[in-house]
């Protein structure tokens, strides 16, 4: 049966979703976030170009493609790319019709660098990217913590903060400060902690008024966002946890950082305690992370802390800019 394409509007959003879902069942995708997502993108100040495709057979939805450009790592000649089919269409064309579509997009627009990936067991899928020319970048892994055989006790009454600095919640903090206080002092860290976090390119800044706007994902939890801070509501440093779109058992961690002043002193160990114990006090049943190859200290942290790594997704680059 023929493989229709065609570019992909809102109203397809719930059967792309479920295509990645599929495609991609370590990290499900819901219609709603898929939403929030491609409107984070076409309302970013930087105007990132965004080509989604849908891949039809018999009128049902068996493939998805997409193009865009990247706002946290922003180069006018940059594009991630990726492709995903339903595992009963694989071998049937599909990946190929879609890779084809998007490999003249991307031609049409002129690009200079693309970045995409697989999972390394998924030897078919980093094939197929290298025959059209990709090549290993970086490694990141997921790693998982089962709540429910996590013991504390190791670490209880010996991983404390320095003088000076208490764990709180961003819920807390904004109790306390003032929201846009609260918000800004959380911002600064963020942004400098950022900055050192190993990636397949260079970071762009995060400017406030968009950081700001993570209040409306769907995954955000103000509860789940712990901060060390001083006396004055600086952040030293930070971690955060949001919620799954198709697993209420499942929480995920987003970033863990710290300010460089106040690195080497034992910060991020208390915060990702502090984070289990919320996650516990949630009821939740499992923790994902994800840290690169190369992030050995956030490596090692998790691994104290028995989280336990998911095969690697292989980011692979085509072109530099």
């Amino acid at each position: 049966m023929t493989v229709h394409l065609r570019e992909a509007g809102e109203a397809d959003y719930p059967a792309l979703a479920a295509v990645i879902s599929a495609a991609n069942p370590r990290h499900p995708m819901t219609a709603d976030l898929l939403a929030h997502e491609v409107r984070d993108l076409r309302t970013h100040p930087l105007r990132p170009h965004l080509f989604q495709l849908v891949a039809e057979r018999g009128g049902q939805a068996v493939g998805q493609a997409a193009v865009y450009q990247i706002p946290g790592m922003f180069h006018p000649d940059r594009y991630w790319a990726e492709v995903m089919v339903r595992p009963e269409a694989e071998g049937q064309g599909v990946g190929r019709a879609l890779a084809g579509a998007l490999e003249a997009h991307l031609k049409a627009r002129g690009a200079r660098e693309v970045l995409a990936g697989a999972y390394e067991d998924r030897p078919g899928d980093l094939a197929f990217l290298a025959r059209r020319g990709f090549s290993e970048a970086m490694r990141f892994f997921d790693n998982v913590l089962d709540l429910g055989t996590f013991d504390p006790a190791p670490w209880t009454g010996t991983a404390r903060l320095p003088d000076g600095l208490r764990v709180v919640s961003l819920a807390e903090l904004v109790a306390e400060r003032g929201e846009d206080a609260a918000w800004r002092a959380y911002h600064a860290a963020f942004a400098e902690a950022r900055e050192d976090v190993p990636r397949t390119g260079e970071a762009t800044p995060t400017l406030y008024d968009v950081f700001r706007q993570r209040v409306e994902h769907p995954q955000f939890l103000a509860e789940g966002v712990l901060l060390a801070v001083d006396a004055t509501g600086e952040v030293a440093a930070l971690t955060e946890l949001y919620t799954d779109p198709a697993d209420p058992d499942r929480l995920n961690t987003g970033l863990t950082g710290t300010r460089r002043a106040f690195r080497r002193q034992g910060l991020g160990l208390v915060l990702k305690l502090a984070a289990l114990e919320v996650a516990r006090q949630r009821g939740a049943r499992s923790i994902w992370t994800n840290n690169a190859s190369t992030n050995v200290p956030m490596l090692a942290l998790n691994e104290r802390l028995g989280f336990r790594p998911q095969p690697a997704w292989i980011s692979m680059r085509w072109g530099r800019v």
